[in-house]
C-alpha cells in the first residue's frame, strides 16, 4: 500500500527517502527534474514521480491514488510549490506536513528582502559577482550593469539550465555548472579563480551549504549579500521520520 507522498528534491527530501527505503515504507517521491530523481537511491519502496505539478494536478493525484499524508520537503524559497501543495491538501482534506529547515546563526554579510534590492545595491558597486541563488532567479540579475562581464553564475549541471543561462545572455565562460553543496575550500577556490568581490546567496541553512559560503567569503574578504528566507513554520526531519514510522505501523 502506498498512500504517502513526499515532495522533495532537497536534502531533506533525500534524507526522508533514504529513511523510507531503510524502513520499508512505501512512498511516492515527487521531484521536478531527472537530475533530482537521480539523487534519490533505488528502492522498491520509493515510487519516483518526475513532474512539476500545479495545485489542481496535485489534488487530482491525491484523489486518484488515495493519498492520506503529504510531506512538503521542498526548498524554503520555493513559495509557489509550498502554496500549491498546501492548497491541494486543504482541497482534498488530507494531512499536510511541512518540513522547516533550520536557520543559520550568522552575523557576516548584508541581508536583503528581494533580489531587486540586491541588484540595485550591486549597481552602486564595481567588481565581479558570484551568483549562487539558483537558475530561476537569473532573469533578475540581468538588471545589473554590464552583467555579462561582471556576473558568474553557479547552477546545477543540467543542459537545460546551462542553455537557459546562455539564452539570458550570460557568457558560457562565466557559467559554473556543478552539483553542490560545496566545501569551504571549493568556494574559496572559485572566489579566487574568478576574482569575486561579491557573493550572492540564499540563507539555505547548514544542509544547503550556507555556512561554507559564509566562511569562504570571510576568509577571502569577499562581500556576502544574502537573500532573506521567507517565514516558514514546520517540523524537523527527525519528527517527520517519527510520523512516517507511525503511519507505517498503522498499515
Amino acid at each position: 500500500m502506498c498512500d504517502i507522498i513526499i515532495f522533495g528534491g532537497t536534502t531533506e527530501g533525500r534524507v526522508l527517502s533514504g529513511f523510507c527505503a531503510e524502513n520499508k515504507i512505501n512512498v511516492y517521491i515527487s521531484v521536478t527534474t531527472d537530475y533530482g530523481a537521480s539523487l534519490i537511491g533505488k528502492s522498491s519502496c520509493l515510487h519516483i514521480l518526475i513532474n512539476r505539478m500545479n495545485r489542481d494536478e496535485i489534488s487530482e493525484f491525491i484523489k486518484t491514488h488515495n493519498i492520506k499524508l503529504a510531506i512538503d520537503a521542498t526548498h524554503p524559497y520555493a513559495l509557489e510549490a509550498t502554496q500549491n501543495i498546501r492548497e491541494a491538501c486543504l482541497k482534498t482534506d488530507i494531512r499536510y506536513i511541512r518540513i522547516a529547515r533550520e536557520h543559520s546563526l550568522n552575523d557576516y554579510g548584508e541581508y536583503f528582502d528581494s533580489i531587486v534590492q540586491i541588484t540595485e545595491h550591486l549597481n552602486k558597486t564595481t567588481g565581479r559577482i558570484l551568483i549562487t541563488t539558483g537558475s530561476k532567479s537569473l532573469e533578475n540579475f540581468k538588471m545589473i550593469n554590464n552583467f555579462k562581464e561582471r556576473c558568474i553564475v553557479r547552477i546545477l549541471p543540467t543542459d537545460s539550465f546551462v542553455q537557459n543561462c546562455i539564452q539570458l545572455g550570460f557568457s558560457l565562460d562565466n557559467i559554473i555548472a556543478e552539483k553542490g553543496p560545496f566545501s569551504e575550500e571549493h568556494n574559496i577556490e572559485q572566489i579566487k579563480k574568478y576574482d569575486i568581490k561579491y557573493l550572492v546567496t540564499k540563507d539555505s541553512g547548514n544542509l544547503g551549504g550556507f555556512r561554507e559560503k559564509v566562511t569562504a567569503a570571510q576568509k577571502t574578504g569577499c562581500k556576502l549579500l544574502i537573500l532573506n528566507r521567507p517565514e516558514d513554520d514546520g517540523i524537523s526531519v527527525c519528527d517527520a521520520e517519527k510520523i512516517l514510522t507511525a503511519e507505517n505501523l498503522h498499515e
